[in-house]
């Protein structure tokens, strides 16, 4: 099996599938770029008995083609000599040749699976009845579809309220790396980088493998960020688009919601999204919502003490908010011009917003070095509605044992040091919160910098608990 940082999950699960007993129905889902194929293909090591990808913008009749095309490599006494008229025919061609096959456990990979729907095509009708009146009555056959438009797995699979209800028996969402996977998966490439540089580089790139695999071991992350973004023909200065277009119908719509919450660190409500983005307020935008949700793009969340009709949306791909902070609209195309970025107010903003999502992205790895692993907890944030002044809560941590950690996130290149005025701003912050939500538990103030607090007077008076970046790499 070729050689893959972290998955070791996915992987004993697909091992499992691999050895069943009974026939296996087995759907592998997440964002582009996260590793899907490689994944199955490493722990199956190309021994399926069939397999066939998806391809984007193709008809029906491109499809059946491919489709044929991959038959073809069955080396059946008497194969077909045209390609299937539907999705009927071509699977009941696949049943009769798996029947004939000798092989113990008879694996189907059909990779991109969302792109074989094409328009009309009666596709899932199709693959409904190969699955119920073929391949679950018998004992040997692993089905392993793979797609990267996540909501289309979910809806069309997962939650099908038709012959497809309750038929997959096993699903794998794919996540992007923890920092820490990151960090091995860099290592193994010979790339030396100190941990603050890989923050730097998972704040703009993120855990998606495809991303990481274009860094070069011999170049600076500055440099590596040129290249890839700012140079002329830079392999991701177009990728924000391909990503968007590939995975959603209409994506404009997508990323006209992702553009506006690029601007609001904390998150908008809907009502705010329809306002800025002119989006109908009606069923379409709560698809796009959930769409983007379900691929990793956002992320809903209730405000501590709030409920459901105050939900917040908050952009939580680093790579979009990167790309639109940075890059869109740029006319910079030559060697530093990241370099030139650094300590800009921009910068400074897109610093804060960027590791702070990193943050939530690894909350449990936060709760690990609190000691809190095993200890029940809500996370959320806060913005004060009555404070003079105002006051508002990066992360909070609510504990069932009557705790809560609120939570100071802050990016800076060295120490991050309490001044006086800042002491100041943390003490009214604890009274208002407490005020204003009435709580009665014990608040346990904590900073989360990246290279560490400085211990001074204020430190000493106000701080129950600091981390610092290598928290989150595990």
């Amino acid at each position: 099996m070729e050689k893959i940082f972290g998955r070791k999950e996915e992987i004993a699960t697909l091992l499992r599938l691999r050895n069943s007993m009974k026939s296996e129905f087995v759907a592998v889902y997440g964002r582009r770029r996260v590793g899907k194929t490689l994944l199955v293909r490493s722990v199956f090591e190309e021994a399926f008995s069939f397999q066939l990808a998806g391809v984007a913008n193709m008809g029906l009749k491109q499809q059946l083609t491919n489709f044929h095309n991959a038959y073809l490599r069955l080396d059946l006494e008497a194969p077909p000599k045209a390609p299937p008229k539907d999705w009927f025919e071509a699977f009941n061609l696949l049943s009769l040749a798996l029947e004939n096959s000798g092989a113990n456990k008879k694996a189907i990979f059909l990779d991109e699976l969302p792109w074989l729907d094409t328009p009309q095509s009666n596709f899932i009708p199709a693959l409904e009845y190969f699955w119920n009146s073929w391949a679950s009555a018998r004992t040997d056959v692993l089905l392993v579809v793979c797609g990267s438009a996540a909501s289309w797995i979910i809806n069309q699979l997962i939650n099908n309220r038709g012959g497809l209800h309750n038929r997959v028996t096993e699903r794998i969402f794919l996540k992007p790396f923890t920092i820490g996977e990151s960090e091995a998966f860099l290592k193994s490439k010979g790339c030396a980088f100190d941990r603050y540089q890989l923050l730097e580089l998972y704040m703009i790139l993120g855990g998606i493998p495809f991303y990481l695999e274009r860094i070069q071991p011999n170049r600076s992350v500055a440099q590596n960020i040129d290249r890839l973004f700012f140079e002329e023909g830079g392999q991701l200065s177009g990728e924000y688009v391909n990503l968007y277009r590939s995975l959603f119908n209409r994506y404009e719509k997508h990323t006209a919601i992702v553009e506006v919450l690029s601007q609001k660190a904390k998150g908008l409500t809907r009502k705010e999204i329809l306002e800025l983005t002119k989006l109908p307020n009606g069923g379409s935008t709560t698809t796009v919502l959930e769409e983007l949700q379900q691929s990793g793009f956002i992320r809903r969340y209730l405000p501590f003490g709030k409920g459901h009709r105050d939900a917040q949306f908050q952009l939580v791909d680093p790579f979009t908010l990167f790309y639109l902070s940075f890059v869109k609209d740029s006319k910079a195309q030559s060697k530093g011009a990241w370099l030139a970025q650094l300590d800009s107010p921009k910068w400074q903003a897109w610093s804060g917003y960027a590791f702070e999502s990193v943050c939530w992205y690894h909350i449990d790895a936060i709760k690990k070095h609190l000691g809190i692993s095993a200890v029940y907890t809500e996370i959320s944030t806060w913005r004060s509605k009555n404070g003079n002044p105002g006051a508002q809560i990066d992360l909070l941590i609510d504990r069932k044992d009557r705790v809560v950690n609120v939570c100071e996130i802050k990016f800076s290149t060295g120490l991050f040091s309490i001044s006086k005025s800042y002491a100041d701003n943390l003490r009214n912050k604890l009274m208002v919160f407490r005020t204003e939500t009435g709580t009665r538990k014990t608040l346990f103030l904590t900073i989360i910098s990246a290279n560490g607090l400085a211990i001074n007077e204020y430190s000493q008076q106000l701080v129950q608990d600091s981390l610092d970046m290598n928290a989150l790499f595990g």
